[in-house]
């Protein structure tokens, strides 16, 4: 089963879709099962998990609505406040959905760097590993030192880090990115989504090149089985096409990996994950 990892849809008019912004003009308007079909197929990817993109228990609804319409869906990690007391009645009730197979707190946009080691969402985190769920981290590279914290504490916690931590790879950001990265990948129970570098880059101007020293970091650090593909379409359309996603993950990484490992980044681990 091939598996496009991280992927987003959105309605511009519910209510809870506060992004993206009508300055993003290349992404602000719908996007739907129907406008990825195409791409689904031309790939041969038989699955994709969606994500959330809005901070708002209504996206869960809507996108298991999605789900529960559309075969392409094979999951989706939703949104739930880690910080509110009403985190183990809430994800008692959606953990039960079959498509419901993750949960991304978006630590990127918070302004407390910290948020996820307080105490409340501490808490609410030893309910995840009790479940064996797993965790999306959305994170710049400054939030690695804090993700190595969280994993101490919870060494068994299955998380996997998106957009491999989001280095900013048009001003060549490099050392504390490369530390952290290869720090948190000493925990077998953490994977990395190589995904989401294009918009990362110098969205006018990016050559296929620029990629290639972070995937191969993320590769040496995290190996061919703890890593897995996503698109994040459509996001990825404010620098690449979905073609050109793939190309760079073709000239950077799967022209070098046995047909095993193959296997593995573009489905194989995104399925025992997710357990889909």
């Amino acid at each position: 089963m091939k598996i496009d990892a991280h992927q987003h849809y959105w309605k511009l008019e519910n209510h809870h879709t506060v992004w993206p912004t009508s300055d993003l003009t290349a992404i602000y308007h719908n996007f739907l099962p129907a406008d990825l079909e195409a791409h689904l197929k031309q790939h041969s990817i038989d699955k994709t998990i969606v994500v959330q993109a809005s901070p708002d228990l209504r996206e869960n609804e809507f996108l298991l609505e999605l789900a529960e319409q559309h075969d392409s869906i094979g999951g989706i990690v939703g949104w739930m406040d880690m910080s509110s007391d009403q985190f183990p009645e809430q994800f008692a009730r959606l953990k039960n959905h079959p498509k419901f197979v993750g949960i991304r707190p978006m630590l990127q946009s918070m302004e407390d760097d910290r948020w996820i080691l307080r105490p409340e969402v501490q808490k609410n985190i030893k309910i995840l590993i009790e479940n064996d769920f797993p965790l999306d981290l959305l994170i710049y590279p400054k939030h690695l030192p804090v993700v190595l914290e969280l994993l101490e504490r919870f060494p068994t916690l299955r998380a996997v880090i998106d957009h491999c931590a989001k280095p900013n790879i048009k001003e060549k950001q490099w050392d504390q990115w490369e530390v952290g990265m290869e720090k948190v990948s000493k925990f077998d129970s953490v994977m990395c989504k190589i995904s989401g570098l294009v918009t990362e880059a110098d969205h006018q101007a990016w050559e296929l090149k620029d990629f290639k020293p972070y995937i191969e970091h993320v590769l040496n650090c995290f190996g061919a089985n703890r890593i897995m593909f996503g698109s994040d379409w459509p996001v990825c359309l404010l620098a690449a096409s979905y073609d050109e996603v793939i190309q760079v993950i073709n000239e950077n990484l799967v022209t070098e990996m046995s047909i095993k490992d193959k296997d593995l980044f573009f489905g194989g681990n995104a399925k025992q994950f997710y357990r889909i």
